[in-house]
């Protein structure tokens, strides 16, 4: 293999890069030769320091300083000729790169702090979810036929006035994969319930039937003639079949990111308007076990107007039929006004099947299921079965229904009354439609043509019922305006869900770790080859248009990996709550389209970084970049890839010789094969051209190593470059003692253990959905004292520790900017010899939090949380997708992660999370099997601490991360993506590619950059979806040496001024999945958002 290559290194995230000679103050001081040493380097840092607050003093005299850093910025693109990306001369050998030097402090405008400060307005009708917690009891008493509830009882004239209003909505829940793969249960069940659908709907103009899942309907779509394609098109304009929600899928809201969820539901409605013209207006999410808000505001933004929720706890669900409050506006905690809110419907009783849907008596709505007529493959387990509607019995069971129709009405606040008919894949057999449909309308026949009973029934969609409650309460159809009678406005989520007893459904927020890790890949890889396809597409449109580059070809493979990736945001995919096999089929897919996503990445990369165009050419059997490792994000960040020899310099696009470390490869026999290590830095957006020559290079230095074995203890001499402290008298488990902030030479307690857990005698015990503990964790103890190796570097330093079942390392990087502000963490697990084992690294601290800490809702927002005692163990853990953290006055700590997994914070100042859990049984939730199919999975972590200089309310219903821990959050999840190119003489030359003159806003975040499907043919049109968040951060944290160049604008881009050589064709603001185009006398090319405003662009580049 040849050594010389060339590396094209992608920077996927909208931020500033830094310009700065990265060891300029980390020359690294060797203690062991130098007994002088620490006073030279404290000398040092005195100038440094002076140095510092000279530069505070300057910009909080004059912020034009900020403005003369962003000018210079933008100057340097003039200098950016025949490949050069820098000024020559402008630079030492091998140490400035790319941009000016960073401020030492990030300068942020003072009206972007407002926002986490202000204080929230409140009013009567409004209601926290953490109050309601704290008035509860938790207590399950037997509440009659309504066993988690209570008796209710209404006097028969209730009704004289205002008749009961009742709209039974027949649906059919699809799981995408459950207890069979996605294509067995659509050959086997799915497709034949959407065909008798379409035969069945137009015998009779009275019924009504919803579809949420647009994965199945999608391929039973492409399966169909253009005669059943007019008959499904005519139901729907009719208003017999709604679409309800139409996402790709009805996805998890614990373990998911907003990403994905905004992925599946833009797949999802891209499809239903590009085939059927459908616009959903109602969200239906019947199975998913817990609500997140984050869902609720991401079908507000698509514009829909009304939701509806099931799966949420007993307790809260009695309490909120006990106050009439199960209808709600469902506001976003962080929301100073009523823009995020969306009409929710919370179904009060156990489930969404039949039995618990049409009253309080499931025992009495069984014989209302007619599929389990006598002779049926299912029966009511209460064992009174129904009777087929006659003449002779139509009186007493129309009676007996209005009674439970009449019962459930009061528990809400109108005279609409919604009862769904329906369970999971309902519908299968022509038999069932009629034996519904059928007994159902002598039902209301009988109910309709008897004044006396006050009552009016009929089948309708979920949306027909919306829009007679909107009407009953004199509400705007769509709208918020709450009309004469006044809905109650709640804030909060449904997090951790129970459906009885202490069954607690936290299990699976961590179940299955391995693919929550591989959805996390495939979610950052995707969003890189969305945004270079659409760059690619956009400069070939300026070029002219190249015969070779599989346009079409390449959007196909970004939409399979599209549908891949929404399918595994499925209920029971990402939840890890499927059949072995099913799982499998789920992670056979995912690592498909990380493969075919690579390919999307190499050939539009190849493009924008040819020099000459023309000599571009597509081999898709010998790709011209050979990608061999991962990583992606804009700015300075550490990249590491495979060499044969540690003989290596590495040359930036000057030619100048950059800092390597090279490391050895430990799994790897090969004596000769290392890892090269090095500092990449990519312009926003942009692509950056490295080159790696065979030949000694004093710059290249290599790691030192020391190796620990049969328990003996690290003494804090050897590891005092490593800048953390392991305690002498330390117990063999524990490895992290403390951490000293380079800040202010302030040392704190942080303590990193393992803990197990088991699972309880009881007769119900832990599975893949349940978390059923013994007791509190034990430590863990491994039989065989582990062995530890040190390593020693110019750029990091970590301590590796391999216990039996982990591998643990903590790595400190010696750069400046983010990735030098946090220890990284990486256990590696394999606990496939256990038996009902859960395994869990506990995080200790001196932080004084209290019974309080934080999780974040799907990375999009964070939600405070409060350790109850009332609670059992288990239900104090809820769900990390992307950081968790406690806090006192002082000081925050946090802990941020690469998967999504289940945490807790059972004490003061300490964080907890489970990163395996293997069980050897099923936890009686219809899977049918434990979870014994685990992998060696690696989870991946940033440890941050951060100085706190103002406080927030201790009770406030709001929190925020700061700059640098988002940043720090994007670094874990978006690393540098890096691939190479054998360096022969005929290759053409290649040059950095940066098409922004400067960084968005520290506070902006690209979501994606996402090519439209042409309404003409298959391929791309000629538009792209731009989505935008702006984040909300807590200013009240050190802004000091974060390395970043970016400042903050109060949420305005002129995107005309950040484009280099593209230009804005057209820019229109469009709702989230770009249904609705929003109407605006705004500037079109000034972009400007909110905080914690996601928005979608429709643009076009050329």
């Amino acid at each position: 293999m040849k050594l010389s290559r060339q590396f094209t290194v992608f920077g996927s995230a909208i931020f500033c890069v830094v310009v700065f000679s990265l060891y300029l103050m980390l020359d690294h001081i060797d203690h062991s030769k130098n007994p002088n040493g620490e006073r030279i380097q404290n000398g040092q840092l005195g100038i440094l320091q002076d140095k510092i607050d000279h530069l505070e003093r300057l910009l909080a005299e004059n912020n034009e300083i900020i403005g003369n850093i962003r000018d210079s910025v933008i100057n340097l693109r003039e200098t950016v000729k025949d490949g050069k990306m820098f000024p020559e001369g402008n630079m030492s050998q091998g140490d400035l790169e790319l941009l000016p030097p960073a401020p030492a402090l990030l300068p942020i405008h003072s009206e972007d702090c407002q926002f986490a400060s202000s204080k929230m307005m409140f009013f009567p009708r409004f209601f926290q979810m953490l109050d309601v917690y704290d008035l509860l009891s938790f207590d399950n008493p037997d509440g009659g036929v309504w066993k988690q509830g209570f008796d209710i009882s209404y006097q028969d004239n209730e009704w004289d006035n205002e008749p009961l209003q009742v709209f039974v909505v027949p649906h059919s829940h699809n799981d995408p994969g459950w207890l069979k793969t996605f294509d067995d249960y659509y050959r086997d069940q799915t497709q034949h319930i959407l065909n008798n659908m379409v035969v069945k709907l137009h015998e009779d103009s009275r019924r009504k039937m919803i579809w949420s899942e647009i994965s199945y309907f999608s391929k039973w779509w492409d399966n169909i003639d253009e005669q059943k394609r007019d008959a499904v098109r005519r139901l729907i304009e009719s208003g017999q079949l709604e679409v309800a929600t139409g996402g790709w899928v009805m996805p998890d809201e614990a373990s998911t990111h907003y990403f994905a969820l905004i992925d599946q539901l833009v797949e999802g409605h891209q499809w239903l308007e590009r085939n059927l013209g459908v616009k959903p207006k109602t969200g239906w999410a019947v199975d998913p076990f817990g609500h997140t808000p984050t869902q609720a505001y991401l079908l507000r933004q698509a514009g829909l107007s009304n939701m509806l929720i099931q799966r949420v706890h007993y307790s809260v669900k009695k309490h909120f039929a006990s106050q009439k409050t199960l209808e709600f506006f469902w506001r976003q905690n962080w929301d100073q006004d009523s823009s995020s809110d969306i009409l929710c419907h919370m179904m009060p009783f156990y489930s969404y099947d039949v039995p618990h849907t049409c009253g309080p008596d499931p025992k009495i709505c069984c014989q209302f299921d007619f599929k389990r007529l006598p002779g049926g493959r299912i029966s009511c387990p209460w064992r009174i079965p129904p009777q087929a509607i006659t003449d002779n019995n139509v009186q007493e069971r129309a009676q007996t229904l209005l009674d439970q129709y009449r019962k459930k009405s009061k528990l809400f606040r109108t005279n609409v009354l919604l009862a769904p008919l329906g369970d999971d894949f309902r519908y299968t057999e022509a038999v069932e439609w009629d034996q519904q449909f059928d007994n159902y309308q002598k039902l209301f026949d009988y109910m309709n043509s008897h004044p006396e009973l006050h009552v009016q029934a009929q089948f309708g969609t979920i949306s027909d019922y919306f829009e007679a409650l909107r009407k009953s309460t004199g509400m705007d159809p769509v709208g918020i305006n709450v009309g004469q009678l006044a809905l109650p406005v709640l804030s909060g989520d449904f997090f951790t869900y129970a459906d009885r007893d202490d069954h607690y459904w936290s299990g699976y927020f961590t179940s299955r770790p391995f693919y929550k890790r591989l959805d996390r890949v495939l979610e950052s890889h995707l969003r890189v080859a969305e945004v270079l396809y659409s760059l690619t597409l956009a400069n070939i449109q300026k070029y002219g248009q190249p015969n070779d580059y599989p346009a079409v070809d390449n959007y196909k493979l970004l939409t399979e990996a599209r549908r891949n990736l929404g399918l595994f945001q499925h209920h029971d995919a990402i939840t890890g709550t499927g059949k072995d096999w099913v799982v499998v089929d789920y992670g056979t897919r995912l690592l498909h389209s990380i493969l075919n996503v690579k390919r999307v990445i190499v050939s539009s990369a190849h493009w924008l970084v040819l020099k000459d165009k023309q000599t571009y050419f597509h081999d898709p059997s010998n790709p011209f970049l050979q990608m061999v490792s991962v990583h992606i994000q804009a700015r300075m960040s550490m990249v590491t890839v495979y060499v044969t020899t540690p003989k290596v310099r590495v040359l930036n696009a000057l030619g100048h010789v950059v800092r390597a470390q090279v490391s050895a490869v430990w799994n790897d026999a090969s004596h000769a094969a290392a890892d090269l290590s090095f500092v990449a830095q990519a312009a926003p957006l942009g692509l950056s051209v490295y080159q790696l020559m065979e030949g000694m290079e004093p710059r290249t230095e290599a790691a030192k190593y020391m190796l620990l074995q049969d328990g003996r203890q690290i003494s804090i001499s050897e590891l005092e470059h490593f800048r953390q402290f392991y305690q002498q008298d330390a117990a063999p488990t524990a490895a992290l003692w403390k951490m000293r902030l380079k800040e202010d030479d302030s040392e704190h307690l942080v303590k990193v253990e393992f803990v197990l857990y088991g699972t309880t005698s009881n007769k119900d015990k832990s599975g893949a959905y349940l978390f059923l503990p013994d007791k509190e964790a034990t430590i863990y103890s491994p039989s065989q004292p582990p062995v530890v190796r040190v390593t020693k570097g110019p750029l990091f330093s970590e301590v590796t520790t391999t216990f039996t079942h982990i591998t643990h390392t903590l790595r400190l990087y010696n750069i400046q900017g983010v990735e030098g502000q946090s220890v990284e963490i990486c256990n590696t697990v394999d606990i496939r010899g256990e038996t009902n084992r859960e395994i869990a690294m506990r995080i200790s601290s001196d932080r004084n939090s209290k019974d309080r800490f934080f999780t974040d809702l799907n990375g999009y927002q964070v939600q405070p949380r409060k350790t109850m005692a009332k609670l059992p163990l288990q239900a104090n853990f809820y769900p990390m997708t992307s950081m968790v953290y406690l806090q006192d006055s002082s000081a925050r700590l946090s802990l941020l992660t690469a998967q999504s997994l289940g945490a807790a914070s059972l004490k003061s100042g300490q964080l907890e999370v489970i990163m395996d859990r293997r069980l050897n049984q099923d936890d009686n939730r219809g899977l049918g099997q434990g979870v014994l199919d685990n992998k060696i999975t690696a989870n991946s972590f940033r440890l941050l601490l951060e100085k706190r200089s103002s406080a927030e309310e201790e009770t406030a219903p709001y929190s925020y991360p700061s700059i640098l821990s988002h940043m720090s959050y994007m670094y874990l999840n978006h690393p540098l993506i890096s691939m190479a190119v054998d360096q022969r003489s005929d290759n053409p030359s290649l040059t950095p590619y940066s098409p922004l003159s400067t960084s968005f806003p520290c506070d902006m975040h690209l979501v994606n950059l996402r090519a439209i499907q042409s309404k003409v043919w298959g391929g791309p049109s000629e538009q792209a979806a731009l989505i935008l968040h702006r984040k909300g951060f807590d200013c009240g944290f050190s802004n000091r040496n974060t390395g970043l160049l970016c400042t903050t604008t109060r949420g305005k881009i002129h995107l005309e001024k950040l484009l280099t050589d593209l230009k804005v064709k057209s820019i229109t603001p469009v709702t989230l999945s770009l249904m609705h185009t929003h109407n605006s006398d705004a500037d079109p090319q000034e972009i400007s958002l909110k905080p914690m405003e996601i928005r979608t662009y429709r643009l076009q580049l050329s």
